[in-house]
């Protein structure tokens, strides 16, 4: 990896709506732009996604999406506004975040839900966008959505069960879009305790599902007003498949022809199995898929060194 570096510039961006967005530029500021995209949606920006980009070649922007990390207004509280929160929003946000700091065109990258902002931004602005580099690749299909919160439970039951239950008066959906929009209704209840418990059964349920990766319990892992952001913005987007008809960043992948794209996905990804990636790969004309036999959602040691190896060479131009 590369050195830890620390923002040189930072500040909040006025998005309308009332909200604003957290920002900071690292790096060089003569580099070639690019822009992390975390994921969640709702987990904030990592420090960390800055030591995959070289500090001389990049200039390289970070950014909270709406109700998450330092933006403002969060999404722990429950006078947020979430109806002026969906991926059009964000994808909206990404754009005006690019003219503000006066970037032409820049590289994505992130992974896992941050996948899906990032082909629904490229798709809608493929003009604006260098290269991609994609990990834990979804596109927030209704039926990845039906896995990951249903089908999953075929492998763990009593953990499913529990999920299930902690869905108030939800104990008998079959539906797993059911069951998520019970969740977002209880991270909407005005007494905080009840939201704690949503949360707290929400994040037990996603870190069952990434237990045979081994690296503990990042889910849970979150505490107070950043553990109920993360949720409420989950299971909101969730309830509504991502604002995003069925396919359709598949289907639309040809948008992206001519933009090179390296996706990187783990074999034993139980959050979002193979097929996903497999699917847009082949949808999308010029993009190289690399299955890690070894590794799962949060990827492994491989997973960091195609990364690595992808960023030094895009930094070339």
């Amino acid at each position: 990896m590369h050195p830890e570096t620390a923002p040189y510039d930072q500040s909040l961006l006025d998005v309308g709506d009332g909200n604003l967005i957290h920002w900071e530029v690292s790096g060089n500021p003569a580099g070639r732009p690019a822009l992390v995209v975390h994921g969640g949606p709702g987990s904030g920006s990592s420090p960390h996604n800055r030591r995959f980009f070289d500090p001389e070649a990049y200039r390289l922007v970070l950014f909270d999406q709406r109700g998450c990390g330092r933006s403002t207004p969060h999404a722990s509280d429950p006078a947020a506004d979430m109806s002026v929160n969906t991926t059009a929003h964000l994808v909206a946000d990404m754009e005006r975040l690019r003219e503000h700091l006066g970037i032409d065109r820049w590289l994505l990258f992130g992974g896992s839900w941050g996948s899906t902002l990032i082909l629904a931004y490229a798709e809608a602005h493929p003009e604006r966008v260098t290269e991609i580099v994609i990990t834990a690749v979804t596109t927030t299909r209704r039926s990845e959505i039906a896995w990951l919160y249903e089908g999953a439970g075929r492998f763990f039951p009593e953990a499913h069960d529990r999920f299930r239950a902690g869905a108030d008066g939800a104990e008998d959906l079959v539906r797993a879009e059911d069951m998520v929009a019970a969740y977002s209704a209880l991270m909407n209840h005005p007494e905080r305790a009840v939201r704690e418990k949503a949360a707290a059964d929400w994040c037990a349920w996603e870190d069952t599902v990434l237990s045979m990766e081994g690296k503990g319990t990042p889910y849970t892992d979150r505490v107070d007003d950043a553990r109920l952001a993360f949720v409420r913005i989950c299971a909101h987007y969730f309830a509504h498949g991502g604002w995003l008809p069925e396919g359709a960043l598949i289907r639309d992948a040809h948008r992206l022809a001519g933009i090179p794209g390296v996706l990187v996905h783990g074999r034993l990804d139980m959050a979002g199995p193979p097929t996903t990636a497999w699917e847009l790969s082949r949808a999308w004309p010029g993009a190289e898929l690399h299955m890690i036999e070894d590794a799962g959602h949060l990827g492994g040691e491989r997973t960091r060194d195609l990364i690595l190896s992808a960023m030094d060479r895009f930094a070339k131009g």
